[in-house]
């Protein structure tokens, strides 16, 4: 069987390009799949957060990521202070039926750290995304977090149980 080589010029190689890295990008995903999952405000692709950061931090809790708080409870230490390498966990709420749960990269001072999620902005993991803690107490009760598509911090305010802290 004979197969037919043709080189692309000009635009049409460039979107091709680009189609091709699209499709190696999504391959390279890591295979995960329900973070939360049924609420009306989520994704319901294979990309969620609470796999992700499983599989980043090595915290072995499952089932939405909301739960993990309770779940973590004598199993892993839990405390209110960011911490680089903690699972940041964002409570239920009629927005995030299945709560949240991001990766804390780096602590930037004590009422802001950056992360690294799955699925804030579905479907895509976020790398870099600062997170703040707007809470009177400064115990990160309340936090907003870095909104990519406006490239600038979301107005909504979340309530959070606080920060677990892997075993290695």
């Amino acid at each position: 069987m004979a197969h037919e080589i043709r080189v692309m010029r000009g635009a049409g190689r460039g979107r091709a390009v680009r189609r091709m890295a699209r499709v190696l990008a999504v391959a390279a995903l890591p295979a995960v799949a329900g973070c939360a999952g049924s609420g009306s405000g989520s994704w319901h692709g294979a990309l969620q957060c609470a796999p992700y950061a499983r599989q980043v931090t090595g915290v072995n809790l499952r089932g939405s990521a909301a739960s993990w708080w309770a779940q973590a409870s004598g199993q892993y230490p839990r405390t209110h202070a960011p911490k680089a390498g903690a699972v940041l966990v964002l409570r239920a709420t009629g927005r995030l039926p299945d709560g949240h749960v991001a990766v804390v990269r780096s602590v930037r001072s004590p009422r802001e750290v950056v992360v690294e999620q799955a699925n804030w902005v579905p479907g895509r993991i976020g790398r870099a995304d600062p997170v703040i803690d707007v809470s009177t107490r400064n115990d990160w009760s309340r936090v907003q977090v870095w909104w990519a598509p406006i490239h600038g911090m979301g107005k909504s305010v979340y309530p959070a149980y606080g920060f677990i802290l892997p075993l290695r």
